[in-house]
């Protein structure tokens, strides 16, 4: 078993009271300074900063309408709303009176919202929309505890503020100044990528120690010197990462800008009119920029410029990287005057597409790849990627400043502990472990041994301290050979590809490993409309389809050559639509439902192995070679 314990915690303020006590220290000390922006009219790129003294009065305001309406001290609160102002301020209200706060995905289904909201026994939701309050209103008949339900689109926050009026300011005072450090302040559900979701108890000391320590160690890469650091939120606090980035915010000073459209257009024109100086994300997200970018120059007829260019940020990154690790020199005369030429011509306007002033990136949620880790790096935005859990409060591992190594999450945040057992799972021990599976005692047990989370990933730590991720243990493949493979280093290979969206990895119990793939639908289009193939429109569409299962084939055969024989996809079928939320087949995180996608998807996987042609040549050492014959496309 490797054991890494790093140095004790950086010089945090120790936490004595609850997450709220931030926002009201930094309004008394800095009353004027944004912390909060948004956009009244979405159709406008006008941005309304709030300044943290205003923010505090409408915190204030709801929290005694919270009082009026018996929110009291333990009571929980659900949240189903998109990344909006509001959301902030309830959460920080909510706080302020010693309530719990239940995020809900905004998409959740009937289903997943009757279940959260028994689970925890909401006294009260907050819906942002018509659409939320008939999902809820659809399930209140299961729902003994819930007796209030406010809509913010139908001025639910207003009529709730208007009720505390007769509630003096000194009350929310009072009840936030008894709230404790290790009180429960959010029950947070896991994805339930393998099974039910399950909601984790998270205090206030668990959310506030990693934005501390990261703002302690990191603080001072959010922007340029003497400048505010503005962060634009758009993944949603409905999830632990988001929650996580809007506590840095607040308790860093940031302005925290709120987009609560995720579309790639609407993201884009907050991303240039917001201008962040940091930026953060989920290697989906980075795959897609990456992808958007190669398809621009090549409508542009720039494809091979923006090719070279990206194959010179990867080759300048590495020799960075080599060097700040002491294994090399750094990047050479040549490689340097390449670079200089392609700032110019391609690196600075890539830039400008996140605004033009981000100067550092945050990925987490999965691993990042190599490749997309250099890319970014080179192109003049280091992406620090992280690792962190629902049960450890966000993140617990950041790259080193300054000895950053792509490829791996980093090294242990300080004062948390992570080992790895002699099966390879990772297991975590520090201040923002969770509290456990409120009413599952059975599962906390499971999780939590002898003070360490057994957090059901694999990885591997070098001599450094810096781990890699290598899967899930409920995600390895057990072939009928007993060979075990790991999806998610072939899946991640395989996405690399511009035309492939998304990747399954399947083989528990069959002969070979197989995978199941569905296209990028935006540059599918792109490539189709780049095609020239002569012949009537049956033959070309005939033709066309041949070109795509070579293009497809040559990217398998590139996630093959990262793996052993033994190990690489020999069969795969292209499937004719992503897998998305509404199917079911994936979390409101984004993540792969791998056993719903399976049974979903039984007859495809069974026709794709009886389709499967005999080798008939000797089995090869090379990964790189593997038969026409064994791979299905349809």
């Amino acid at each position: 078993m490797r054991d890494v314990a790093l140095a004790p915690p950086t010089a945090a303020p120790a936490l004595t009271g609850g997450l709220a006590d931030s926002l009201f220290d930094r309004a008394e000390r800095d009353p004027a300074r944004p912390l909060a922006a948004y956009r009244p009219d979405p159709a406008r790129d006008h941005w309304r900063e709030v300044t943290a003294a205003e923010l505090r009065d409408d915190v204030v305001d709801l929290a005694r309408g919270l009082i009026a309406s018996g929110i009291s001290p333990g009571r929980r609160v659900a949240v189903m709303a998109r990344t909006r102002y509001e959301w902030t301020v309830l959460a920080y209200a909510l706080w302020a009176v010693g309530a719990e706060v239940v995020p809900v995905y905004p998409t959740a289904s009937r289903e997943q919202v009757a279940y959260i909201l028994r689970d925890t026994g909401c006294v009260a939701v907050v819906v942002e929309d018509e659409p939320g309050a008939m999902t809820v209103g659809s399930v209140c008949a299961q729902l003994p505890a819930l007796r209030h339900v406010w809509q913010l689109d139908a001025g639910g926050l207003a009529q709730l503020a208007a009720r505390g009026e007769a509630i003096p300011r000194e009350a929310v005072d009072s009840l936030r100044r008894i709230v404790l450090p290790d009180t429960t302040a959010v029950i947070a559900y896991t994805s339930g990528t393998s099974g039910r979701p399950l909601g984790c108890a998270l205090s206030h000391r668990g959310l506030a120690s990693p934005c501390d320590t990261l703002l302690a160690g990191w603080g001072h890469t959010a922007a340029p010197p003497g400048e505010q650091g503005r962060v634009l939120a758009f993944l949603p606090f409905s999830h632990v990462y988001g929650l996580m980035i809007q506590g840095l915010c607040v308790r860093g000073g940031l302005l925290l800008g709120h987009e609560p459209e995720v579309g790639e257009q609407a993201l884009a024109r907050a991303l240039r009119s917001f201008r962040p100086t940091y930026f953060y994300g989920v290697p989906s997200l980075f795959e897609k920029l990456y992808k958007t970018f190669l398809r621009t120059a090549q409508q542009t007829g720039r494809g091979a410029l923006f090719e070279r260019a990206a194959e010179t940020a990867r080759a300048y990154a590495a020799a960075c990287e080599r060097q700040r690790l002491g294994r090399g020199s750094g990047p050479g005369m040549e490689l340097r005057l390449q670079h200089a030429v392609y700032e110019r011509a391609v690196y600075r306007r890539l830039r400008a597409a996140l605004g033009g002033r981000v100067g550092r990136a945050t990925s987490g949620g999965s691993p990042l790849s190599r490749e997309l880790s250099r890319f970014f790096e080179g192109i003049g935005i280091p992406v620090h990627d992280g690792y962190g859990l629902t049960e450890t409060s966000g993140g617990i591992t950041m790259q080193p400043h300054g000895r950053e190594k792509s490829g791996t999450v980093g090294r242990a945040l300080p004062g948390t502990e992570i080992r790895v057992a002699a099966d390879g799972e990772i297991l975590v021990r520090g201040p923002s472990v969770f509290l456990g599976y409120p009413g599952d005692r059975e599962a906390t047990r499971r999780a939590l041994r002898d003070g360490w989370l057994a957090t059901g990933d694999l990885g591997r730590l070098d001599a450094q301290g810096y781990l890699t991720i290598t899967g899930r243990k409920k995600d390895v493949i057990i072939t009928s050979s007993g060979k075990s493979v790991a999806p998610a280093a072939l899946e991640e290979r395989l996405r690399m590809h511009p035309l492939i969206h998304q990747a399954v990895v399947v083989g528990d119990n069959r002969p070979c490993v197989g995978a199941l793939i569905t296209l990028d639908p935006e540059f599918l289009v792109h490539w189709r409309a780049g095609l020239t193939l002569p012949g009537d429109v049956p033959l070309r569409e005939a033709r066309e389809e041949n070109a795509l299962r070579e293009e497809v084939a040559r990217a398998v055969a590139g996630a093959n050559s990262t793996v052993s024989r033994s190990e690489s996809i020999r069969v795969f079928r292209v499937l004719p639509e992503p897998f998305d939320v509404a199917s079911g087949l994936l979390t409101p995180s984004m993540k792969l439902r791998r056993d719903a996608i399976v049974r979903h998807y039984a007859q495809d996987i069974e026709a794709m192995y009886a389709a499967r042609a005999p080798l008939p040549r000797p089995v090869t050492e090379d990964p790189a070679v593997w038969d026409d014959g064994d791979d299905v496309f349809r």
